[in-house]
């Protein structure tokens, strides 16, 4: 599958939304290693006019705003113009009168703020509406102290205010206005043209103004002026300078001996922006009772959020609401692959089709990826320890282990346990089917397979310098027993088909519950299958044995036992594999 391919993929994907009218117009794009190089837009910038949005219109982003004014604070902090660890009240005394959530709170902080931690509540749709506050005002608001939600530095929730009284600090440490502070350190070495805290001054034709549906009606929503909450989201920009913007934080990976480049602020600073400095309480989500659930775990940065996707890694992202806005940005820094979506219609939700569209270019692997790779030492311990299962070597085990190793099972054991599978397997050699695992630099996992079945070994390196194998795992896997085998084959083929039942012609124990049985069974069908049964992955090669069945909607483990050779079935379990989110240098 060629970019091109996915790209239309991309375009359908929007265009899908743009048909639902959540927004008379709306641009998007992809973004490749910091290059735009895809971008579409749909509808009108202005209601009653024909002007299609492109990558150079301007909308108004909202809360992504956020990620500037948290990039300013860090670029400050750099400088050593304050810390994170600063007490509020250092920068704002008008906030010397915040009651505590008790007497034992912990101090408001300038992080406790980047990461929405400061105990203020969730003040959305009411920070929306103060974008052009007056600073006058905003100050005796902070003089008669904020209410608490929670005690500071102890929950995540969502708050604009805290962005707002970012803002202040960014001028008072600076001594200059919060927007020029932003434009002279970021937008204008940054090159971003396009992007401004008012629309005075945007072509008029480039401008799309923002709109609320009522009926079957688009009304115009007026266009808040800047002050005290732009901050929080009063950025105006385009697509390309979004590409730009994501592209910066998406290049910050991987760490690297690269010159650092002409970005304000160095990739160690963008990358700490992306990690994840406050919990989000977790999410499971289902699209439908047969569907594959999906977890959203990750948290707040500085700025931004970080999410782990069990099949994609890491991703970054940001969303933006407003009165007549929607917006929404999201890259996966394993790929360097980024989604911008802008649209104008009040809290549109732009951020369905932006996701959609990224798990689609990243799936599609329209870009190579950081992986995680093992060091060379680990290679070659992979490559000594094949060497020690062949023939045990009583100098090439002093060089190969840790001190640990022998302390934590004797040597002998293991010389023991080592001729037990090559009694059991054979010569073996590494398997070409089944590729090797690693979670870390440090850590690998294969299989060897012999004559009569499979061996995994999985090994993990010391911090010693050199490296050494400080664990050392085999698993060895016989080839299953025919009567298992041909069982698992059966089960298999009836996942293909809709309502699964067990055979009925094969017995099993009186204690097995058939019922629960033909549930998991069809519970099984309709997630996953139809699956594909794989090598066996456990078992003694008599009575007990496990395979691993794959779909293309997840795995699953099937374990069969028996307590004898031909009695009946004791246990049959099918139970989907645990989705670990990939290991990547991002």
């Amino acid at each position: 599958m060629t970019l091109t391919d996915a790209l239309a993929d991309v375009d359908a994907i929007f265009d899908r939304f743009a048909a639902g009218g959540a927004a008379p117009g709306l641009a998007f794009g992809v973004v490749v290693d910091g290059e735009l190089v895809h971008a579409g837009g749909r509808g009108t910038l202005r209601v009653g006019e024909s002007a299609e949005p492109g990558p150079d219109s301007v909308f108004r982003i909202a809360s992504m705003t956020k990620s500037f004014t948290a990039a300013t604070v860090i670029l400050l902090r750099d400088e050593g113009q304050l810390r994170l660890d600063d007490p509020v009240a250092r920068w704002v005394p008008e906030l010397a009168r915040l009651k505590p959530w008790s007497r034992d709170s912990s101090p408001l902080t300038v992080e406790s703020l980047l990461t929405m931690s400061a105990g203020f509540p969730t003040d959305d749709p009411w920070g929306d509406r103060l974008q052009d506050q007056d600073q006058a005002d905003f100050l005796s608001f902070l003089e008669a102290g904020p209410e608490l939600a929670w005690p500071i530095g102890t929950h995540f929730e969502y708050t604009n205010l805290g962005y707002a009284i970012l803002g202040l600090i960014v001028a008072r440490v600076a001594g200059d206005e919060y927007r020029t502070v932003v434009e002279r350190r970021l937008l204008e070495p940054l090159g971003l043209a396009a992007t401004s805290f008012s629309h005075d001054g945007i072509e008029r034709e480039r401008l799309a103004h923002g709109y609320v549906r009522r009926g079957e009606t688009w009304i115009e929503e007026p266009m808040a002026a800047y002050g005290a909450f732009a901050p929080m989201g009063g950025l105006f920009t385009s697509v390309r300078d979004l590409a730009r913007w994501i592209g910066g934080f998406s290049d910050a990976f991987p760490a690297r001996d690269d010159p650092e480049g002409d970005h304000p602020l160095s990739r160690a600073s963008r990358r700490e922006m992306q990690q994840i400095h406050r919990a989000i309480p977790p999410e499971l989500t289902w699209t439908s009772a047969s569907s594959v659930p999906s977890a959203a775990l990750g948290g707040y940065g500085y700025g931004l959020q970080s999410s782990l996707d069990v099949r994609l890694g890491r991703v970054v992202s940001h969303s933006g609401g407003y009165p007549g806005f929607g917006s929404h940005m999201r890259w996966h820094p394993a790929s360097g692959v980024g989604v911008v979506g802008v649209a104008n219609g009040r809290y549109a939700r732009i951020d369905a089709p932006a996701r959609e569209a990224l798990e689609l270019l990243v799936g599609r692997a329209v870009a190579p990826l950081h992986r995680s790779r093992p060091w060379p030492a680990t290679e070659n311990a992979r490559l000594a320890v094949e060497r020690l299962i062949e023939t045990w070597d009583d100098d090439l085990v002093a060089k190969l282990f840790a001190a640990n190793v022998a302390l934590d099972e004797d040597l002998a054991s293991r010389r023991a346990a080592i001729e037990r599978v090559r009694a059991v397997h054979g010569p073996l050699r590494a398997d070409d089917m089944a590729d090797p695992e690693s979670s870390s630099a440090t850590h690998l996992a294969w299989w060897l397979r012999g004559k009569r079945g499979r061996v995994r070994v999985e090994i993990l390196m010391s911090p010693d310098r050199p490296a050494r194998v400080q664990a050392l795992t085999l698993v060895s896997v016989p080839e299953p027993p025919e009567r298992l085998a041909a069982l698992a084959r059966r089960i298999v083929a009836a996942l293909a088909v809709p309502s699964p039942s067990w055979p009925g012609d094969v017995a099993l124990a009186e204690d097995i519950d058939r019922s629960a049985l033909d549930r998991d069974l069809r519970a099984a069908e309709a997630v996953f299958g139809p699956l594909a049964l794989g090598p066996a992955t456990d078992g003694d090669g008599e009575t007990k044995a496990c395979w691993r069945l794959t779909g293309p909607r997840g795995d699953v483990t099937l374990a069969i036992a028996s307590n004898t050779l031909d009695g009946p079935i004791a246990s049959v379990s099918l139970v989907p594999v645990t989705l670990v989110s990939p290991a990547h240098l991002a």
